[in-house]
């Protein structure tokens, strides 16, 4: 388990989905699919096994998550499935540290092309997150890493 200050990152299980849906409050519900995607009983549009989930948590709370998974959608060979932060946490290099869990991942799957997806409802800090972490534009709402290994050297934006 790493540590930044007082948040505590470890590799996330099914047994974590209710505190992930939790975390994001009252007025922004979590996607309800996240227990079926590390179930491995959603799957995304091409999307191919494995997958993996990590979470950030604060006093035994979860804060915050990534999970990602191989693909072959748009070209990429792996793609960020989810990434959030609860509002309370960001922009403390929570993000950026679970991203770099999710990068070191990807690189012992052999994978250096990522994408991730913007959505029309994405906080409006993900675009400059994205773009700090060194992500560009693939096509309309999606980003992606040519080299996901450049991750560790992203600016500390989420």
């Amino acid at each position: 388990m790493k540590s930044i200050l007082e948040i505590q990152f470890r590799e996330a299980t099914a047994a974590d989905v209710p505190a992930m849906m939790t975390s994001h409050g009252a007025t922004d519900p979590a996607d309800p699919r996240i227990a079926g995607y590390l179930n491995h009983q959603h799957h995304p549009r091409q999307a191919l096994l494995p997958r993996i989930a990590y979470v950030a948590l604060h006093e035994n709370t979860v804060i915050a998550y990534v999970a990602g998974h191989r693909t072959t959608r748009h070209g990429c060979e792996g793609e960020v499935q989810y990434l959030f932060v609860s509002p309370d946490f960001r922009r403390r290099g929570i993000a950026t540290e679970l991203l770099r869990h999710l990068a070191a991942w990807f690189k012992s799957q052999g994978v250096q092309n990522v994408c991730v997806a913007l959505a029309n409802d994405s906080p409006p800090e993900a675009k400059p997150f994205y773009e700090s972490a060194g992500a560009a534009p693939l096509k309309k709402y999606w980003y992606a890493w040519r080299n996901i290994g450049t991750i560790t050297g992203i600016e500390d934006g989420g």
